[in-house]
């Protein structure tokens, strides 16, 4: 049967089943130059011309599977992406310097902070939990594992109920900062503050926040689980800065001769520090009962930063009756939770067996 050319049809091949008298047949559409069809039946020797409601059923059919397709995708990228990123200041940071500084990201780092925000991963009403965690990426103070260790981890938190915002804290620089020591002190102290403050916006337990630090950022966060009671940032709220529990991956912890991680050591407290200044930040030697809980994680054979780190501030934890526990894996090296599967299972767990999350 000859079909009037002009119809047009979206795909160049199409299989479309549909019943006519009670009798099934197959449809094959082949877009031809000028528009000619050909429509082979299945069951019967017997041909029918389409109808133009019939093409618009198809058509209709096809723009339902693209909305589907489209709902996907979005629900993916909500999942994947970061609901929001806030600035930590309303407006300088304290300690800021004027300068001429650029800061830059590229291979998922960042370098020359200057600008400190938080990027927020929200999981799921019907999922969430209440639970939250402040991440600080690691990069010996020098960039910021911002997208291999913030941003994955804050993704699989959401995945199971936590809260997640990724902090983005200035690097500690002479040249953006008055006392470039404490600066990311004062960005990590200012985000538990906002968090808090912000707690029922974000569906979040106040009394249910916690920080967690990646090798440097795990220096950041025991110094912030240690140092709270001092006074880095405005507070005029009375805001309480004590993170609930800390979580530690791989973390820098003492700044002491023997210890350190000296990358991290001279990047955050410069050439010649003080015996005083590297026993304050020496995280191990500020332990009181008044220390969150913690989560420990190490690797034995890391060349980078000495698991003894993480052993010391185990028994420092311990002997002042603060609630801690540590896994040490034999093989992994530093960084290893890139390269091992399910590492954070047993992170969960722990967090359920301590009542942050629900079991």
């Amino acid at each position: 049967m000859n079909f009037k050319p002009g119809v047009k049809v979206f795909m160049d091949l199409h299989s479309f089943f549909f019943r006519n008298s009670n009798k099934e047949y197959q449809i094959v559409m082949v877009r031809i130059k000028n528009v000619t069809f050909k429509v082979a039946p299945l069951l019967l020797v017997q041909t029918y011309k389409i109808k133009m409601k019939r093409l618009w059923l198809l058509n209709m059919y096809k723009m339902k599977i693209l909305k589907i397709g489209i709902a996907l995708l979005l629900t993916l990228s909500v999942s994947s992406q970061a609901q929001e990123i806030i600035n930590l200041y309303p407006g300088a940071a304290p300690s800021a310097k004027v300068n001429g500084i650029k800061e830059s990201y590229n291979g998922g780092m960042y370098r020359g902070v200057t600008v400190p925000t938080l990027e927020i991963y929200l999981p799921e009403k019907e999922n969430a939990t209440g639970a939250a965690v402040i991440i600080c990426a690691g990069g010996s103070y020098a960039v910021i594992v911002f997208q291999g260790e913030g941003v994955s981890a804050a993704r699989e938190f959401a995945k199971n109920g936590v809260a997640a915002f990724v902090l983005k804290y200035r690097l500690p620089l002479d040249t953006t900062s008055t006392d470039k020591k404490i600066a990311p002190l004062q960005d990590a102290l200012q985000a538990i503050k906002l968090v808090r403050e912000n707690a029922a916006k974000w569906g979040i337990d106040a009394n249910r926040v916690g920080i967690m630090g990646f090798s440097a950022g795990g220096h950041l966060a025991s110094t912030v689980a240690t140092h709270f009671k001092k006074s880095y940032i405005e507070n005029t709220n009375n805001t309480n800065l004590r993170p609930d529990f800390q979580i530690l991956i791989y973390p820098v912890i003492s700044m002491q001769d023997s210890l350190t991680h000296r990358d991290s050591r001279t990047n955050l407290l410069g050439k010649s520090p003080s015996k005083e200044t590297i026993d304050d930040f020496s995280n191990e030697l500020q332990v009181d009962e008044t220390t969150p809980p913690a989560y420990i994680t190490h690797a034995a054979d890391d060349k980078l930063v000495d698991v003894d780190n993480s052993i010391m501030y185990f028994e420092n934890l311990r002997h002042h009756k603060v609630p801690v526990e540590m896994h040490i894996y034999p093989r992994g090296g530093h960084g290893f939770v890139g390269r091992q599967k399910g590492w954070m299972d047993v992170l969960l767990k722990w967090m359920k067996d301590s009542k942050w999350i629900a079991g």
